[in-house]
């Protein structure tokens, strides 16, 4: 995949005024508060889709939600993209291989309506499009609570478009020992988890040696993005819904909910997560 150079992207974030008001007191400063500009994802001319999301990582976004979306099968499908920054947003231009998915997009593929930042399913024409039953993922790594308690505290320093505006949510990979390789944030929490299959693609890690972490509730396309990049171990802050179980359970995906320090839930296949072997004193 080549990528045409294009105006460096934003930080994700941007400077506004506002009147704070505490303790009986109103004070006007400036405030950090997170972007949010539709971008439009055209494959050999079409536009599939609309998504809301943060300008930031559009490179890793286009190949993730490509891959998500199935309209490319593998990362070499994709074969050149060109970022345009209009006035009405952010245009993904991406050319792809004539036998991929989206080389030839049909009426009935397209989206209706712009994907809300918030909204994974937005415009989808057909239900079974709409809940997708992904094949059963890999084996997998296994991995310590411990490995995943020290990838919840490392996450908390990771995620400076959140510091700076507490608006984004944000997607990780971490190794089997908890250790955080790759993270990314958006507005939408489905966008931050495209963004970091992107990357791990693009870094060419093996989805077998590690896991995702989401700052976010477990929803169902959580859990179909997750399966469709081959994800078996993932992590959430929040909780899962019913059909993310379900979903869990049938793809082979370890699934993991109120993901806190000192706690969580395991939803799904339980067997990928151990406790630490007790250590012998001398």
């Amino acid at each position: 995949m080549s990528t045409i150079e294009h105006e460096e992207e934003s930080r994700g974030y941007a400077v506004r005024a506002v009147d704070r008001w505490r303790h009986g007191t109103s004070t006007h400063e400036n405030d950090f508060v997170a972007e949010e500009v539709p971008v439009a994802m055209v494959y050999n001319g079409a536009t599939f889709a609309v998504m809301m999301a943060s300008p930031h990582d559009l490179d890793d976004f286009a190949l993730g939600f490509s891959l998500t979306e199935r309209l490319i099968d593998d990362p070499s499908q994709l074969l050149q993209l060109e970022t345009h920054a209009l006035i009405e947003g952010i245009e993904l231009s991406m050319q792809v291989t004539d036998n991929a998915p989206g080389a030839h997009l049909e009426k009935e593929r397209q989206r209706l309506l712009p994907g809300r930042s918030g909204c994974g399913i937005c415009g989808t024409r057909e239900l079974e499009n709409a809940v997708r039953h992904d094949g059963a993922v890999g084996e997998g790594a296994t991995v310590s609570r411990d490995a995943l308690e020290y990838a919840l505290q490392e996450l908390k320093q990771r995620q400076p478009m959140n510091l700076a505006t507490g608006a984004v949510h944000a997607a990780a990979w971490a190794d089997a020992t908890g250790r955080i390789l790759h993270v990314r944030e958006d507005v939408g929490r489905h966008n931050a988890l495209d963004k970091l299959i992107g990357a791990i693609h693009r870094a060419g890690i093996d989805v077998n040696d590690g896991f995702a972490l989401v700052t976010s509730r477990a929803s169902y396309e959580m859990v179909t993005k997750a399966a469709s990049a081959g994800i078996a171990l993932l992590a959430a802050i929040s909780a899962p819904t019913a059909l993310a179980i379900e979903l869990a359970r049938s793809a082979g995906i370890t699934l993991v909910g109120f993901a806190r320090p000192g706690s969580h839930n395991v939803y799904t296949h339980p067997a990928r997560l151990r406790a630490e072997e007790s250590r012998e004193t001398p």
